[in-house]
């Protein structure tokens, strides 16, 4: 491990250490659109923090797999899981340099991760009729949460085109456009299905 990954790594761990005992949430672009997912199956929440969506995937009745490089996150979500009665596969995992494997998931979240090496391989992990719910953060920040390096945050319209082999289902992007008080801002919420 390199020093900046290791502090990057001391980074999380210590993000999640102060998060507090509260379950947390799913990621909207998940929960907004939770009728959409099937009613079994395999499913993967990528790079998942404390894993709120692997909860939710849980719970709909999923067999849900969480991976994330920290193991203060990972360990937070085996404690989250355990108060709910939740089975989650949660594992201490580089994503980045252990992508899934192909057509292995039926879905596949990803929430407040972006690492542009990815897509391809998250494209061929999910398996025929696989379903992918993204949210990340965009350039265009009504306010000033997230990245701040551009490395990590999207250009606009980047998550279609990154993901442009799958069937478009659900997008949405405000940008900095009208009343920047109201909607949704300074994130991207994509939505695709493997055909």
């Amino acid at each position: 491990m390199t020093a900046g990954e290791s502090g990057l790594l001391d980074k999380w761990n210590r993000i999640y250490r102060e998060a507090g005992d509260a379950i947390p949430d799913p990621a909207p672009v998940l929960a907004d659109n939770a009728h959409l997912l099937p009613k079994s199956g395999l499913a993967l929440d990528l790079a998942c923090g404390l894993g709120g969506s692997a909860l939710l995937l849980a719970q709909r009745g999923l067999e849900t797999h969480a991976w994330d490089i920290s193991p203060e996150g990972i360990g937070r979500l085996d404690g989250y899981a355990g108060r709910l009665g939740l089975t989650v596969h949660a594992e201490t995992l580089d994503v980045v340099g252990n992508p899934p494997a192909e057509e292995s998931f039926d879905v596949i979240v990803v929430s407040r991760f972006l690492d542009r090496s990815l897509p391809s391989f998250i494209v061929k992990a999910l398996k025929p009729g696989g379903l992918l719910f993204y949210q990340t953060f965009t350039r265009e920040k009504a306010a000033g949460i997230g990245p701040t390096d551009p490395a990590y945050l999207l250009e606009t319209n980047e998550l279609p085109r990154l993901f442009g082999s799958l069937r478009l289902v659900f997008y949405r992007e405000e940008g900095l456009i009208g009343d920047l008080t109201l909607g949704t801002r300074n994130q991207a919420f994509f939505v695709g299905r493997k055909d």
